[in-house]
């Protein structure tokens, strides 16, 4: 059986990781713990934790021609990820995030670099890897006209779209509607339902698109007019930081493998709770094996 494809169209970003005790208030400074420099960036963060559980993933993205860059690509292509697609931008820096960690709570800002190369014409010179994937997953690191070029794409060769809408910005009706599945936090929710004015019957059908990941307090979905909670894993946290991205990525792997959403929920879920564990984005993403051996334990303790 042919393995399904899943591509990831986004971000790629160094991460520039602080811990310290405390967050220092305006004019202040503090001596923090450590810092490391970690591969992040949305879009990379949901390939590597969809190839991490064995997911044929393809990532389409730019870095800069930069020593950050060139680190990036060889870390990529060592998570299994196929990258020709992502390009060494001359004339731009690599994206990167400045993330300061404190009991166990990150703050971020992020400087795009040469993720704004990601155009819509650098979009469709790649039609082709889109048309051949099962699914395609999105986030809103990269230009919004570039978001809405690939989910034309996908929607013209009938592949399936998950849109993590993260950072929050608006989006037309237009892309709403075709979207297949969307991933906002509460708050990101909010926002898309009252980005436009819906009919009930709109208003009904985006909130079943919407998978709503709530932290600590887990998600909900709604199914049938029924709103469906899904309680998340009780783990020790080390750092929250790429939890959403690793439910995407877990999602996008469970979906494509024709999983059920209440499972692929629970599965994403588990691929998120393993991923908090370790410090780092992508450096906690779990394997398949190891949600397996986490969900069976979490299973027989019940």
């Amino acid at each position: 059986m042919e393995n399904k494809k899943i591509t990831v169209v986004g971000s790629i970003n160094m991460d520039l990781v602080t811990s310290t005790k405390r967050v220092p208030v305006l004019g202040e400074t503090v001596l923090g713990e450590s810092f490391h420099t970690i591969p992040g960036g949305k879009g990379a963060n949901q390939a590597v934790a969809a190839a991490r559980l064995g997911a044929d993933t393809t990532l389409i993205g730019c870095v800069g021609d930069d020593t950050f860059g060139k680190d990036l690509l060889k870390h990529l292509a060592s998570q299994g990820i196929r990258t020709p697609y992502v390009k060494p931008i001359t004339y731009s820096t690599t994206g990167i995030a400045s993330i300061t960690i404190s009991n166990g709570e990150n703050h971020i800002i992020v400087v795009p670099g040469a993720n704004f190369q990601v155009t819509p014409e650098y979009v469709a010179e790649h039609e082709d890897v889109i048309a051949s994937s099962d699914i395609l997953l999105l986030q809103l690191e990269i230009p919004i006209e570039s978001v809405e070029k690939a989910v034309e794409l996908a929607k013209k060769h009938g592949v399936k779209v998950i849109l993590n809408p993260a950072p929050i910005q608006p989006l037309s009706k237009d892309l709403m509607k075709k979207v297949d599945y969307f991933t906002p936090n509460e708050y990101e929710q909010q926002v898309l339902l009252e980005s436009h004015e819906w009919t009930n019957e709109e208003r009904e059908e985006l909130l079943a698109k919407c998978i709503i990941t709530k932290g600590s307090k887990g998600i909900t979905f709604t199914s049938g007019g029924k709103v469906i909670e899904i309680p998340s894993y009780k783990v020790e946290v080390v750092d929250t930081t790429g939890a959403g991205d690793s439910f995407n990525g877990g999602l996008a792997y469970a979906l494509n493998k024709g999983i059920a959403m209440v499972e692929a929920c629970k599965f994403a879920n588990a691929v998120a709770a393993l991923s908090v564990t370790k410090l780092g984005a992508q450096s906690g993403m779990p394997t398949l094996a190891e949600v397996e051996e986490f969900l069976q334990t979490r299973d027989e303790a019940k």
